[in-house]
């Protein structure tokens, strides 16, 4: 059973296509890594299993008769806990939608199902996707299964704990300032934030409009590329979707680097950060190099316009979704959620239209001067060693606790405005057997890129097929 769970997500889902596995035998594989460690990790909200176990043995009797079978066929999966279907619970690991059952299904859940694959859980996540730790006053905390006490990253906390735990093969996360490369580097799994709008956001509660995004938590950059093929392209119900082509993702990926000309910046990305983590990246890019890649090193320009604009935006489109909860039911909220909140409905609305008309013009010149010199950026995923929940809890931690809770997303933000697409890889471990995450970004629509350089990496690499220590010591 244990081998069955160790699977990636495209292996899995090849053999079942085979008939070399069952995916009831996948689904049971995932529930005893679950059943064994989720009261420690707390990464799961909560199950259908009898669901699961007739959707399962509906695939396995679909692989009997011959039928047509999607990329996903047979692979059981469980989602941040703000994924709508129709009539089942979604918390948004908040109080106040604690009992919530939507009426309409999320066109990505639509779109996996299509493709084979079969939810069995709703996952742990920040309160309403505000926060890059783990915490949570509603549900638990979610705990980092390479090390209990340290953060799982957020706000899609649950999804990369599961995935690392090895309780499913893929988790759908949300991405509006980092929130599917942070748990992915921290809890040493592959998290891709694609290009802004390339993926329907219908049925997905949102956080910021102009900057929530839709991606997969998996173990490779195979798995992920295979689930964008599935999920991206245009939906009428989402108007804002892209409608440019989706291609093949997996079938284009390849380990040749020749000529592929890496940026690494000098200014703003390494501030701070910790030995472990640049040594794990000159590390990384060594491999890179090994591979046919050059490395240049420069600054990068706008910064200071990009972290003041994306503060702006993200606070202004956040604050009026929850005016009339903030109005009649503020104690249902977390304090940080509170003290992000409110800053929100002061922000002059000459403010929020100057940052959102400037991000077409600072995108525009920022891709000019970045993409005329290299095709990818490579950075570190969080720039420091990975701090405790106890650390970074805001709401109870000491003054100077904001200040390490805000760092560890500060180099992710970056990207949300820019709405570039982005992947994090792990890529080794900090003296306290916490994951290292090395982030890639590429140009506009340029998700074949990132995942070619992540795959290839990942082939001249293990830190991808590392378990937690925590499976051996349930087992």
């Amino acid at each position: 059973m244990a081998g069955l769970a160790d699977l990636s997500l495209v292996q899995a889902a090849d053999a079942v296509a085979s008939g070399e596995a069952t995916s009831l035998d996948l689904l049971h594989a995932c529930w005893a890594n679950l059943d064994a460690v989720n009261p420690q990790v707390n990464a799961v909200i909560w199950q259908e299993r009898e669901a699961a176990e007739i959707a399962a043995r509906a695939a396995d009797a679909a692989v009997r008769d011959k039928q047509p079978l999607g990329l996903l066929h047979g692979v059981p999966t469980a989602h941040k806990d703000m994924y709508y279907q129709a009539g089942k619970l979604s918390t948004c690991g908040s109080a106040l939608r604690k009992d919530y059952r939507p009426t309409v299904t999320a066109t990505v859940i639509e779109r996996l199902s299509a493709a084979g694959a079969f939810t069995f859980a709703g996952l742990n996540m920040a309160e309403f996707a505000q926060n890059p730790t783990g915490h949570n006053k509603t549900f638990g905390n979610c705990h980092n299964p390479w090390n209990l006490p340290y953060i799982t990253g957020g706000s899609s906390s649950g999804s990369g704990a599961s995935v690392a735990a090895r309780f499913n093969y893929m988790a759908l996360g949300s991405d509006t300032g980092g929130s599917i490369r942070l748990p992915a580097s921290a809890c040493g799994v592959t998290g891709l934030k694609p290009t802004q709008t390339r993926v329907s956001r219908f049925g997905v509660m949102p956080l910021s409009f102009s900057h929530d995004n839709v991606g997969p938590l998996a173990r490779t950059a195979r798995d992920c590329a295979r689930v964008l093929t599935v999920i991206a392209g245009h939906d009428s119900r989402d108007p804002t979707s892209s409608r440019e082509p989706v291609p093949s993702y997996e079938a284009a990926m390849n380990d040749d680097l020749r000529g592929l000309r890496i940026g690494v910046p000098t200014n703003v990305f390494l501030d701070g950060a910790d030995e472990p983590v640049i040594a794990a990246i000159e590390a990384a890019l060594q491999v890179l190099v090994a591979r046919g890649a050059t490395v240049n090193r420069f600054d990068l320009p706008l910064m200071d316009a990009v972290a003041a604009y994306g503060g702006i935006v993200s606070r202004a489109e956040a604050a009026p979704i929850h005016a009339e909860w903030m109005r009649s039911d503020p104690q249902a909220y977390g304090a940080h959620i509170s003290g992000r909140m409110y800053p929100g409905y002061a922000i002059p609305a000459a403010y929020y239209i100057e940052a959102l008309s400037r991000r077409g013009p600072v995108l525009k010149a920022f891709a000019a001067e970045v993409f005329s010199k290299v095709d990818v950026l490579v950075t570190p995923t969080i720039r420091t060693c990975l701090p405790t929940l106890d650390a970074t809890d805001i709401d109870h931690g000491p003054p100077g606790t904001e200040h390490r809770f805000m760092a560890v997303s500060a180099n992710t933000r970056p990207f949300n405005y820019l709405g570039l697409p982005a992947i994090s890889v792990p890529c080794g471990f900090d003296s306290n057997g916490c994951p290292i995450g090395l982030q890639i970004a590429g140009r506009p629509f340029g998700e074949g890129r990132i995942l070619q350089v992540a795959g290839a990496y990942q082939t001249d690499t293990d830190w991808h097929k590392a378990r937690p220590p925590i499976l051996e010591t349930a087992a």
